[in-house]
Protein backbone atom coordinates (compact mmCIF):
# COMPACT_ATOMS: atom_id res chain seq x y z
CA UNK A 1 0.00 0.00 0.00
CA UNK A 2 1.42 3.42 -0.99
CA UNK A 3 1.00 6.21 1.56
CA UNK A 4 -0.04 9.60 0.24
CA UNK A 5 2.26 12.54 0.91
CA UNK A 6 1.12 16.06 1.65
CA UNK A 7 4.30 17.83 0.67
CA UNK A 8 8.08 17.88 1.09
CA UNK A 9 9.58 17.22 4.50
CA UNK A 10 11.70 19.84 6.26
CA UNK A 11 14.85 18.07 5.09
CA UNK A 12 13.65 18.25 1.46
CA UNK A 13 12.95 21.97 1.65
CA UNK A 14 15.70 24.33 0.57
CA UNK A 15 17.25 26.63 3.19
CA UNK A 16 15.46 29.58 1.58
CA UNK A 17 12.09 27.83 1.90
CA UNK A 18 12.77 26.88 5.52
CA UNK A 19 13.67 30.47 6.37
CA UNK A 20 10.59 31.81 4.57
CA UNK A 21 8.27 29.34 6.30
CA UNK A 22 9.62 30.16 9.76
CA UNK A 23 9.18 33.87 9.16
CA UNK A 24 5.65 33.44 7.82
CA UNK A 25 4.67 31.28 10.81
CA UNK A 26 6.37 33.64 13.26
CA UNK A 27 4.10 36.59 12.58
CA UNK A 28 5.18 40.10 13.54
CA UNK A 29 8.62 40.03 15.15
CA UNK A 30 12.32 40.81 14.87
CA UNK A 31 14.59 38.23 13.26
CA UNK A 32 18.35 37.76 13.57
CA UNK A 33 20.76 35.45 11.80
CA UNK A 34 21.23 33.72 15.16
CA UNK A 35 17.55 32.67 15.08
CA UNK A 36 18.47 30.20 12.32
CA UNK A 37 21.50 28.66 14.04
CA UNK A 38 20.69 25.14 12.79
CA UNK A 39 20.96 26.23 9.14
CA UNK A 40 24.02 27.23 7.06
CA UNK A 41 24.95 30.84 7.87
CA UNK A 42 25.65 32.00 4.32
CA UNK A 43 22.48 30.46 2.89
CA UNK A 44 20.35 32.06 5.66
CA UNK A 45 21.94 35.47 5.04
CA UNK A 46 21.16 35.18 1.33
CA UNK A 47 17.58 34.07 2.02
CA UNK A 48 16.94 36.96 4.40
CA UNK A 49 18.45 39.40 1.92
CA UNK A 50 16.15 38.12 -0.86
CA UNK A 51 13.09 38.36 1.41
CA UNK A 52 14.03 41.95 2.27
CA UNK A 53 14.41 42.87 -1.41
CA UNK A 54 10.99 41.40 -2.13
CA UNK A 55 9.41 43.41 0.68
CA UNK A 56 8.48 40.43 2.86
CA UNK A 57 10.68 41.70 5.70
CA UNK A 58 12.53 44.96 6.43
CA UNK A 59 16.27 45.15 7.05
CA UNK A 60 16.93 47.26 10.15
CA UNK A 61 20.65 46.70 10.50
CA UNK A 62 23.30 44.17 9.58
CA UNK A 63 21.82 40.74 10.38
CA UNK A 64 18.62 42.19 11.91
CA UNK A 65 15.25 42.13 10.14
CA UNK A 66 11.65 42.88 10.99
CA UNK A 67 8.42 41.34 9.72
CA UNK A 68 5.54 43.77 10.11
CA UNK A 69 1.78 43.26 10.15
CA UNK A 70 -0.88 45.37 8.54
CA UNK A 71 -2.87 47.60 10.90
CA UNK A 72 -5.63 50.17 10.42
CA UNK A 73 -2.90 52.82 10.40
CA UNK A 74 -0.56 51.05 8.01
CA UNK A 75 2.29 48.65 8.61
CA UNK A 76 3.29 48.04 12.23
CA UNK A 77 6.64 49.28 13.53
CA UNK A 78 9.07 47.35 15.77
CA UNK A 79 8.95 47.97 19.52
CA UNK A 80 11.59 50.66 20.35
CA UNK A 81 12.60 48.93 23.61
CA UNK A 82 13.13 45.62 21.81
CA UNK A 83 15.31 47.06 19.08
CA UNK A 84 17.40 49.05 21.56
CA UNK A 85 17.94 45.85 23.46
CA UNK A 86 19.17 44.27 20.24
CA UNK A 87 21.50 47.20 19.64
CA UNK A 88 22.94 46.82 23.14
CA UNK A 89 23.96 43.24 22.33
CA UNK A 90 26.42 44.61 19.81
CA UNK A 91 27.54 47.78 21.61
CA UNK A 92 27.42 49.00 25.19
CA UNK A 93 24.72 51.66 25.49
CA UNK A 94 24.44 54.20 28.29
CA UNK A 95 22.03 57.02 29.13
CA UNK A 96 23.30 60.50 28.38
CA UNK A 97 22.24 64.10 28.86
CA UNK A 98 18.86 64.62 30.49
CA UNK A 99 18.22 60.85 30.50
CA UNK A 100 21.38 60.35 32.58
CA UNK A 101 20.41 63.17 34.96
CA UNK A 102 16.94 61.64 35.35
CA UNK A 103 18.45 58.26 36.24
CA UNK A 104 20.64 59.96 38.86
CA UNK A 105 17.68 61.75 40.46
CA UNK A 106 18.94 65.18 39.39
CA UNK A 107 15.95 66.09 37.25
CA UNK A 108 12.33 65.03 36.88
CA UNK A 109 12.40 65.78 33.16
CA UNK A 110 12.07 63.10 30.54
CA UNK A 111 13.98 63.96 27.36
CA UNK A 112 11.87 64.88 24.33
CA UNK A 113 14.16 62.72 22.24
CA UNK A 114 16.45 59.86 23.14
CA UNK A 115 20.07 60.51 24.05
CA UNK A 116 22.60 57.71 24.29
CA UNK A 117 26.32 57.24 24.76
CA UNK A 118 28.20 54.32 23.23
CA UNK A 119 31.75 53.08 22.94
CA UNK A 120 31.15 52.42 19.22
CA UNK A 121 31.75 54.77 16.32
CA UNK A 122 28.01 54.98 15.68
CA UNK A 123 24.70 53.18 16.18
CA UNK A 124 22.22 52.01 13.53
CA UNK A 125 19.56 54.71 13.26
CA UNK A 126 16.84 52.17 12.50
CA UNK A 127 17.59 50.48 15.80
CA UNK A 128 17.87 53.45 18.15
CA UNK A 129 15.57 55.89 16.37
CA UNK A 130 16.16 58.60 13.81
CA UNK A 131 15.77 61.40 16.38
CA UNK A 132 18.06 59.88 18.99
CA UNK A 133 21.12 61.95 19.81
CA UNK A 134 24.18 59.69 19.90
CA UNK A 135 27.44 60.41 21.71
CA UNK A 136 29.90 57.98 20.16
CA UNK A 137 33.44 56.90 21.04
CA UNK A 138 33.04 56.75 24.78
CA UNK A 139 35.95 54.78 26.30
CA UNK A 140 35.78 50.99 26.03
CA UNK A 141 36.43 51.01 29.80
CA UNK A 142 32.81 52.13 30.26
CA UNK A 143 31.71 48.59 29.41
CA UNK A 144 32.79 47.54 32.93
CA UNK A 145 30.48 50.12 34.52
CA UNK A 146 26.84 50.02 35.56
CA UNK A 147 24.32 52.31 33.87
CA UNK A 148 24.39 54.60 36.91
CA UNK A 149 28.21 54.70 36.96
CA UNK A 150 28.30 55.74 33.30
CA UNK A 151 25.50 58.27 33.86
CA UNK A 152 27.62 59.86 36.59
CA UNK A 153 30.59 60.20 34.25
CA UNK A 154 28.32 61.74 31.61
CA UNK A 155 27.02 64.14 34.27
CA UNK A 156 30.58 65.14 35.24
CA UNK A 157 31.58 65.61 31.61
CA UNK A 158 28.79 68.22 31.42
CA UNK A 159 29.83 69.94 34.63
CA UNK A 160 26.52 68.96 36.24
CA UNK A 161 24.57 71.34 33.99
CA UNK A 162 21.86 68.76 33.29
CA UNK A 163 20.78 68.99 36.94
CA UNK A 164 17.58 70.86 37.84
CA UNK A 165 18.69 71.16 41.45
CA UNK A 166 20.52 74.09 42.96
CA UNK A 167 24.33 74.01 42.95
CA UNK A 168 24.45 72.99 46.62
CA UNK A 169 21.80 70.28 46.16
CA UNK A 170 23.57 69.02 43.04
CA UNK A 171 26.84 68.66 44.95
CA UNK A 172 25.05 66.93 47.82
CA UNK A 173 23.40 64.46 45.44
CA UNK A 174 26.67 63.76 43.62
CA UNK A 175 28.32 62.98 46.96
CA UNK A 176 25.46 60.64 47.88
CA UNK A 177 25.82 58.74 44.62
CA UNK A 178 29.59 58.46 44.95
CA UNK A 179 29.24 57.24 48.54
CA UNK A 180 27.39 54.09 47.45
CA UNK A 181 29.53 51.03 48.05
CA UNK A 182 32.17 50.40 45.42
CA UNK A 183 31.08 53.14 43.01
CA UNK A 184 33.91 55.61 43.55
CA UNK A 185 36.46 52.81 43.27
CA UNK A 186 34.93 51.65 39.96
CA UNK A 187 35.12 55.16 38.57
CA UNK A 188 38.73 55.49 39.70
CA UNK A 189 39.58 52.37 37.70
CA UNK A 190 38.43 54.04 34.47
CA UNK A 191 39.48 57.60 35.38
CA UNK A 192 42.59 57.47 33.19
CA UNK A 193 40.34 57.28 30.10
CA UNK A 194 38.39 60.41 31.11
CA UNK A 195 39.13 64.06 30.19
CA UNK A 196 41.27 65.98 32.72
CA UNK A 197 38.31 68.05 33.96
CA UNK A 198 36.46 64.85 34.92
CA UNK A 199 39.53 63.55 36.77
CA UNK A 200 39.77 66.88 38.58
CA UNK A 201 36.11 66.76 39.65
CA UNK A 202 36.46 63.13 40.74
CA UNK A 203 39.48 64.11 42.79
CA UNK A 204 37.71 67.02 44.46
CA UNK A 205 34.65 64.90 45.25
CA UNK A 206 36.74 62.00 46.51
CA UNK A 207 38.76 64.27 48.75
CA UNK A 208 35.53 65.75 50.09
CA UNK A 209 34.28 62.23 50.86
CA UNK A 210 37.51 61.20 52.58
CA UNK A 211 38.44 58.55 50.03
CA UNK A 212 41.84 56.84 49.80
CA UNK A 213 44.48 59.59 49.73
CA UNK A 214 46.99 57.64 47.65
CA UNK A 215 44.47 57.01 44.91
CA UNK A 216 43.32 60.62 44.97
CA UNK A 217 46.94 61.77 44.74
CA UNK A 218 47.27 59.79 41.51
CA UNK A 219 44.39 61.79 40.09
CA UNK A 220 46.12 65.03 41.03
CA UNK A 221 49.41 63.85 39.54
CA UNK A 222 47.63 63.12 36.23
CA UNK A 223 46.64 66.78 35.83
CA UNK A 224 48.65 69.56 34.20
CA UNK A 225 49.32 71.95 37.11
CA UNK A 226 49.00 74.98 34.80
CA UNK A 227 45.54 74.05 33.50
CA UNK A 228 42.22 75.29 34.84
CA UNK A 229 39.01 73.31 34.43
CA UNK A 230 35.34 74.21 34.08
CA UNK A 231 33.55 72.54 37.01
CA UNK A 232 30.14 73.95 36.08
CA UNK A 233 27.68 73.50 38.97
CA UNK A 234 30.37 71.66 40.92
CA UNK A 235 32.47 74.81 41.13
CA UNK A 236 30.75 75.35 44.49
CA UNK A 237 32.76 72.52 46.05
CA UNK A 238 34.81 74.03 48.92
CA UNK A 239 37.99 72.47 47.52
CA UNK A 240 37.25 73.15 43.84
CA UNK A 241 39.96 75.80 43.49
CA UNK A 242 42.51 73.44 45.02
CA UNK A 243 41.64 71.05 42.18
CA UNK A 244 42.26 73.74 39.54
CA UNK A 245 38.64 74.76 38.95
CA UNK A 246 38.12 77.98 37.06
CA UNK A 247 36.79 80.88 39.06
CA UNK A 248 33.00 81.24 39.12
CA UNK A 249 31.72 84.28 37.27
Amino acid sequence: MVMATTGPTTRQLSVADQVRQRIERGGERLWRLADFGNLPFTAVAQALSRLARSGKIERLSKGIYYRSRQTAFGKSRPNPAAIRQLASRHRSLFPAGVAAANLLGLTAQNPKRGELATSGLSLPRKLVGQDTRIHARRPEAWSSLTQTDAALLDFLRRGGRTSELSADETIRRACELLSEKGRYERLLRVAATEPPRVRAMLGALGERLGKDRKKIRRLRDSLNPLSRYDFGLLAGLPNARAWQAKECR
